[in-house]
């Protein structure tokens, strides 16, 4: 065989060289092939071995450094209480339970009212001015508003009103705040997902015969929404973690269970019990929030369907 001495002759050679192994009943991979293999999972093992060695010292010098403090026993015996640990878990865990209702619930309240909200944004017309106009002072107020000050605006002064037929219920109270401040982020996600769709999407389905109100619901909602699925899943991370914050009007879930044990013995450790049990529910939803963005970079790099 003839190689040239350009670099691509020699990748011509390298690719005739693994193709003449090819036999009837397969493909063998040739020599040069098994070295490159080789070679990567020799890289892959020394990576990995300096990635557990980095993670181990940085494991024992934070370690060090924090038993050899001078309060560390106080703090241990604080807010590391295994008798106290033992006492919180399942009293904790039985409160986590409504903090997951409230995740559901208030997580398919907050996609409707926040994509109706944004739709009304995004209406063309004169005629639609003051609805425009009501939803972003809508989304601009409950964006700037503290989401604890809203909690305690409606959980304390809603029953304060002494309304009839107004539920004075602490778990509906704190959900409707909790609905009223993430739609207004959520309303904002699905505004920008829908204005990132080309205005000729709009005009295909147009010229195919499709009214407005179909083009909105065929062709440019289903785009907005595969575009937004990341920051929609971050959100409803952020979601799961405020519903701790129901608290504050009496709820009984994972953050006042604890609260209560902390008050009758002045001890913190169902506080790291808590949060523990809160990062453990949170990890999972995280890691596949960073699966979806992964896998939809790799369709956009693709030119695949986003």
């Amino acid at each position: 065989m003839t190689v040239t001495k350009d670099g691509a002759g020699r990748e011509d050679a390298d690719g005739a060289s693994d193709m003449s192994e090819r036999g009837d009943d397969g493909y063998t991979p040739s020599g040069r092939r098994l070295e490159r293999e080789r070679y990567r999972r020799t890289r892959a093992r020394r990576a990995t071995a300096i990635a557990a060695l980095s993670t181990l010292v940085t494991a024992a010098v934070l370690y060090l450094v924090v038993v050899s403090a001078p309060g560390w026993p106080r703090t241990k015996e604080t807010f590391f209480n295994g008798q106290y640990a033992r006492e919180a878990f399942p009293k904790v865990l039985e409160g986590l339970w409504l903090n997951v209702r409230l995740l559901v619930v208030c997580g398919a309240a907050v996609l409707v009212l926040g994509m109706l909200i944004a739709i009304a944004r995004t209406l063309r017309g004169p005629v639609f001015f003051p609805l425009r106009a009501l939803a972003a002072a809508y989304t601009d107020f409950f964006r700037g508003l503290p989401l604890i000050i809203n909690l305690m605006i409606v959980v304390l002064g809603v029953p304060a009103l002494r309304l009839q037929g107004v539920t004075v219920d602490p778990v509906l109270l704190g959900g409707t705040a909790l609905t009223l401040t993430y739609s207004a982020y959520v309303a904002e996600v699905f505004r920008a997902g829908i204005e990132s769709v080309h205005p000729s999407q709009r005009a295909a389905a147009r010229s195919l015969g499709l009214t407005n109100r179909q083009a909105l619901r065929h062709v440019v909602l289903p785009q907005a929404v595969r575009r937004q699925v990341p920051p929609l899943l971050n959100d409803l991370v952020s979601l799961q973690k405020d519903t701790g914050l129901v608290s504050i009007g009496g709820a009984i879930d994972a953050v006042r269970a604890a609260d209560i044990i902390v008050g009758r013995s002045l001890n913190y450790t169902p506080y790291i019990v808590a949060g523990l049990v809160f990062v453990a529910l949170t990890i999972p939803m995280t890691r596949f929030t960073d699966w979806v963005t992964a896998r939809m970079d790799r369709q956009r790099a693709q030119g695949g369907s986003i």
